[in-house]
């Protein structure tokens, strides 16, 4: 069996760093994504995917990531149930990421990302003289 998602999409907002009551840093966000075809109007439509990650790797994206920075997100899909507070049963399905890769430059004040940090790659630009 396999359960894999890779995605290229734009941060919907800047990521929501929380801790459980372990201490263990999470870091929610949401990505835009473009459909690869256009609706009957001629138009592309967005799915807008909620992600999560942990550990490092959360600590990494709230750190270094804001609303509307290109990413890809590689990870599994997680479906998983809860009960609202007005008692109604609710289902969620996220991506739970285990590698982001940056895919733009930070913007001016954004700090860069530190080579080490666990399951972040940042995309180094390739040479001109390529022959591809």
């Amino acid at each position: 069996m396999l359960n894999r998602i890779i995605l290229i999409g734009r941060l919907t907002r800047d990521p929501e760093l929380r801790y459980t009551p372990q201490g263990v840093p999470v870091a929610a966000f949401s990505l835009a994504v473009d459909r690869p075809y256009a609706n009957q109007q001629g138009q592309r439509e967005t799915d807008f995917i909620d992600c999560i990650a942990w550990r490092k790797l959360a600590e990494t994206i709230a750190n270094h990531l804001s609303k509307g920075r290109l990413v890809a997100v590689e990870g599994r899909l997680q479906v998983r149930s809860y009960t609202a507070q007005d008692g109604s049963k609710r289902k969620v399905a996220e991506v739970v990421a285990d590698t982001v890769r940056f895919l733009d430059r930070p913007r001016e004040g954004q700090p860069a990302v530190e080579s080490e940090a666990v399951g972040v790659e940042e995309d180094v630009p390739l040479p001109d003289d390529l022959p591809f």
